[in-house]
């Protein structure tokens, strides 16, 4: 491993440490190297706050003059809530600039390292950049969109059953296993589900982690079926948006935003998933975790709305036609039809499998 492999791990593995805390911004890590020794360090904190730069030029100071940093993405130059890093150091003094990649957002692209080489400062490029794009894979996603970026998340049994045929599902994947989900949670700046998981789970959709961040709670609901007694509209633990349609229930609604509900009237007569991901995507919401049943999975899948698919996997057999899975919908005719998945990880959570893999999208 090279020097600069070193240093940009320790940047990536800093800037990673943060994942869920500065959304809708990139993640981003930051070190100073001089003779060296490791002089400053730095991380994005929270959207509109410092840049991982200046974190790490603050704790160089004088020592970041003929330096070398090391840093995730291409410092910007821009004005936004904060001043541009590309100024700040050139005026540090430092001498090396080593950048993962550059900025995925291609109106500013590359500006940052032309700061930097028109002020005589060395450029190097690419170094871990694989590492550094998979990273930031949501903000990527947004940036170039302005919809966010779609996890679907499943627990299931070794036959793909999501649930018994008396709809009995607690619980089906093991401790550790439902502990990462709440990480996941943390992680994701909402999270979706439908009305029919309301009415039979009940669930509260937060993350129950020590300092987790609870996401905002989106209920696909075409009627507005929600009880107005359940967990999401009565326990305050976070926000919680409700979609429905043209059919919906005015005497509800009227009910629902008079408990702090946002109501969303989306046009027609089914709520379609690309309503919802252009309105949460208008928000700055950048990042969904889908928990849902087979109904809307599949519509999300149909539609390849879905970026990223997690699947724990419980050493567990149920069995029966009716027991649900987690894909319903028509489904495909032929084999060659089915959706791959690239990047496919297998690891052990408890005594669970947990798949994770990016649905490879269709032409046409």
């Amino acid at each position: 491993m090279t020097n600069h492999s070193f240093y940009m791990e320790l940047a990536i593995n800093q800037a990673k440490a943060l994942k869920g805390q500065t959304d809708p911004n990139p993640l981003v890590g930051c070190i100073i190297v001089n003779e060296g020794r490791i002089v400053g360090m730095g991380s994005h904190l929270k959207a509109g706050e410092a840049h991982a730069e200046i974190h790490a030029l603050r704790m160089a100071g004088e020592h970041a003059k003929g330096a070398t940093v090391y840093v995730t993405l291409e410092p910007c130059s821009h004005y936004g809530r904060t001043g541009p890093c590309a100024e700040a150091l050139v005026e540090a003094g430092v001498s090396k600039i080593v950048v993962a990649t550059l900025d995925p957002n291609p109106l500013v692209s590359g500006k940052g390292v032309a700061i930097l080489e028109k002020a005589g400062i060395e450029v190097i490029t690419g170094i871990c950049e694989e590492a550094s794009i998979q990273m930031n894979e949501v903000f990527n996603k947004y940036i170039a969109t302005k919809r966010p970026f779609v996890t679907l998340k499943i627990a299931s049994t070794l036959d793909g059953k999501v649930a018994t045929r008396t709809l009995s599902s607690k619980w089906i994947t093991s401790e550790e296993a439902r502990t990462e989900v709440h990480q996941l949670r943390h992680q994701n700046m909402a999270i979706l589900t439908g009305i029919n998981t309301v009415v039979e789970d009940n669930p509260a959709l937060t993350a129950r982690i020590p300092n987790g961040r609870n996401p905002i709670r989106l209920v696909m609901d075409s009627t507005l079926r929600i009880p107005l007694d359940c967990q999401l509209v009565e326990d305050n633990q976070a926000e919680t948006w409700v979609f429905t349609t043209s059919n919906y229930n005015k005497e509800k609604k009227d009910q629902l935003e008079a408990k702090g509900v946002r109501v969303i009237i989306l046009k027609g007569e089914q709520i379609h998933p690309e309503g919802v991901l252009d309105y949460v995507g208008e928000k700055g919401i950048s990042s969904l975790l889908v928990e849902a049943g087979a109904t809307i999975n599949a519509s999300f899948m149909e539609y390849q709305f879905v970026d990223k698919l997690i699947v724990y996997m419980a050493p567990k057999l149920v069995g029966g036609q009716e027991a649900p899975s987690f894909l319903g919908g028509v489904g495909v005719e032929k084999m060659q039809e089915a959706t791959n998945l690239d990047g496919l990880k297998v690891e052990t959570i408890g005594t669970d499998l947990k798949i994770t893999g990016y649905p490879v999208k269709k032409k046409g």
